[in-house]
């Protein structure tokens, strides 16, 4: 095993790939097929300069290094600027050397393309360390040779953290004027490392307030740095770098907050962000034959830090989940001999690990114990099953999501795959066994704040069938609204007297005694009468055939919505409305969730959160019904006016859109539903049935 230290200096005289007669070039590293680092975006420049440094861990020098140079197109294909090896056999260990690579095009070997300026070095690592970061690799063959390893035994910089990193966004002051109207649209990403996020975008000021929060987590041992810029939204056409600034993590002290007031290089103003640094969480991952809940000493010690009398210490820390990842049957064959190499990637939130490589099987086993700390009980564990290749990315084969709500402790199941989508089976079932210890108080608690965003995953893009979909989903709701409006005209016309009758007398009796604690109290009655149907046996809530009927063609259509990504003069012509498709279609999924939502609330789709709701509701009757309405409003009042007085620093939320966030929509519910198993599945139905 060694370590290869990297250092991407600069270019020079890069291809020019863009009309405007320059380029926004980045670059790829390549060990053996498999991408292992991607530099950063330098915007208009020929000659640009990164300064980046990577840490690579390399098992042969024989396998030399592929340097790939691309230009950035926004909404298009990515244009190649020419490639180039490194071979780590001609490198001489723990020394560093400044290596100049020319960049070739292998169908026009004659073209010069401009050159890449690195420094290398290549150091051998210890045995030991080469035991610790086996234990991760893809490649690894089996585990139960080798010594089951804890977090708190050695941190792992593949797959294990050592702590987190918070960065609270507060706002940005003079900025710089970017659009005719002498101001800007800006929003801000973040990177560090293979983590990024992207900030929401404030339009038409130079002084935004974000107040957002993003948490990353930290590799290095001595710190690291997250690379901050600041971009201008321009509809239709590329968004405008407005600057860069850096934070390096080895400067700032752990467990403590730090207000930063960065100003911005290549561009005006400052950023104003608090960055706190904290321990890592309880994240683990060992074999079958070391696992924490299995020992009753220390299940009794969990057991007693999330109980009840502890539900006001440390809020952050809502519970510990542990997945075992026993063994899956009957995958797909992903390879021309039959075979596939399975490895099992298993998620939750923004923590993700895996297991080793099983090579040539379609039933393997892992037997392996994954744990993880529970931030939101809402939080959905994905596992996905892939087929490693040594050439290029691995094959998916198949995936299954499971909130953490439903899980049921301690029981060994055997989950069907689903496709890449999660709308329709695919070949193979994987057996699992999950743990879910939380505080529910905790967790009611943190349904109330802001859900933790995903890492920023690929630009969005045009589909119309995912349009249509969303289409179809509003009109469902609307559809509902119309038919209670009808119902409620009938009792006016007096379609059915007897029904017009005892309308009229409940609103003459209500009219006449309202008050407003009545309001959460008859919200409290669908609830109620939704429950007793369900304990009777009659459920209520809705089939959710026709929503699969929905989503049955959605992998077909993706399919061919790559197919249609790669024709650039067919997105050329919706390039300019590229950004309004992609609002309409995420505002038309934002409103149908939400009306979804509302309804799973009453449906008692999460048991958990509509007892919460019940909890709520019930409060608000009892403070409405004894405290006058006009000191609840003033307390309001002052609370909302001396806020930023308190905290000028606060991060605004509506607890109850965050309440609503959390409960799945019909989508998520179809995604989220186990599929029954078939053990005696006819080739046919099979065939028909497998995405792949």
């Amino acid at each position: 095993m060694y370590q290869l230290d990297i250092v991407l200096k600069k270019g020079n005289n890069l291809a020019i790939r863009d009309r405007t007669g320059t380029s926004d070039p980045y670059v790829k590293f390549k060990i053996a097929g498999k991408e292992v680092f991607r530099s950063k975006t330098i915007h208009k420049n020929l000659n640009p300069v990164w300064d980046e440094r990577v840490s690579l861990l390399v098992e042969t020098l024989r396998e030399p290094l592929y340097v790939k140079v691309f230009d950035y197109d926004f909404g298009l294909q990515d244009d190649f600027m020419g490639s180039a090896y490194l071979y780590l056999e001609s490198l001489e260990h723990q020394r560093t050397l400044d290596v100049t690579l020319d960049l070739k095009d292998p169908q026009y070997p004659d073209h010069n393309l401009g050159t890449l300026e690195l420094a290398v070095t290549l150091s051998p690592k210890e045995g030991d360390f080469r035991e610790a970061t086996m234990l991760l690799r893809r490649n690894w063959k089996r585990s139960s040779k080798y010594q089951s390893m804890r977090l708190s035994d050695v941190h792992r910089k593949a797959q294990l953290w050592r702590g987190i990193v918070s960065i609270s966004l507060i706002e940005g002051r003079d900025l710089q004027p970017m659009d005719t109207n002498g101001l800007s649209d800006p929003y801000v990403k973040f990177r560090m490392g293979h983590q990024k996020y992207k900030s929401k975008t404030i339009s038409k000021t130079l002084n935004p307030q974000w107040r957002e929060q993003f948490d990353f987590h930290l590799y290095e041992e001595q710190g690291g740095y997250i690379d901050i810029t600041v971009w201008d939204k321009d509809a239709g056409k590329k968004d405008d770098f407005m600057g860069r600034c850096m934070i390096d993590l080895s400067m700032l002290s752990r467990e403590h907050t730090h207000k930063l007031e960065l100003p911005l290089e290549e561009g005006e103003g400052v950023l104003v962000l608090l960055v706190t640094l904290t321990a890592s969480a309880a994240v683990s991952i060992s074999d079958l034959s070391v696992n924490v809940l299995d020992d009753p000493h220390e299940r009794h010690q969990i057991m007693q830090r999330y109980s009840l009398w502890r539900s006001l210490h440390n809020l952050k820390d809502v519970g510990v989940v542990q997945v075992k990842v026993i063994r899956a049957e009957g995958l797909m064959a992903a390879d021309v001999t039959g075979k596939s190499d399975p490895f099992c990637v298993v998620e939750l939130s923004n923590d993700r690990l895996q297991t080793h490589t099983v090579y040539k099987n379609l039933n393997p086993e892992w037997n392996k114990v994954f744990t993880f700390n529970v931030k939101d009980i809402h939080s959905v564990l994905e596992v996905t099953v892939y087929d490693e290749d040594r050439d290029r990315s691995a094959d998916f084969l198949g995936k299954v999501a499971i909130p953490l709500l439903n899980i049921q402790n301690g029981e060994r199941k055997a989950y069907a795959l689903k496709s890449k989508e999660l709308t329709g089976p695919t070949k193979g079932v994987i057996f699992l066994e999950i743990d879910v210890i939380f505080n529910a108080i905790k967790a009611g608690l943190r349904t109330l704040i802001p859900i933790e965003q995903k890492y920023i995953e690929e630009e969005p893009r045009v589909s119309k069938q995912l349009l249509l979909q969303n289409f179809n989903r509003v009109r469902r709701c609307i559809m509902f609204l119309i038919n209670a409006g009808c119902f409620i005209n009938s009792c006016f016309e007096w379609d059915s007297p007897q029904r017009s009758i005892c309308a009229f007398v409940l609103f003459v009796i209500v009219v006449w005694n309202f008050e407003l604690y009545m309001i959460p109290l008859v919200l409290l009655l669908p609830l109620a009468w939704n429950y007793i149907l369900i304990a009777s046996g009659k459920d209520t809530r809705q089939d959710v055939q026709a929503m699969e009927d929905l989503l049955e063609d959605e992998d077909e259509d993706f399919d061919k919505d790559d197919k249609d990504s790669e024709r650039k003069g067919f997105m050329n012509k919706l390039y300019a409305i590229q950004d309004v498709c992609i609002s309409v279609q995420n505002a038309l999924d934002e409103v149908a969730s939400y009306g979804e939502r509302i309804k799973n609330t009453f449906n008692w789709t999460v048991p958990f959160l509509s007892w919460l709701a019940i909890v709520a509701l019930g409060v608000a009757t009892i403070i409405i019904y004894f405290i006058p309405l006009r000191y609840i409003v003033l307390a309001w009042g002052v609370n909302k006016f001396t806020k930023k007085l308190r905290d000028p620093y606060t991060i605004d939320n509506n607890e109850l859109l965050d309440f609503l966030s959390r409960v799945p929509s019909d989508v998520q519910v179809v995604q989220y539903r186990e599929l029954k198993l078939d053990p005696n599945p006819s080739p046919n139905k099979r065939k028909k049935n497998n995405p792949g």
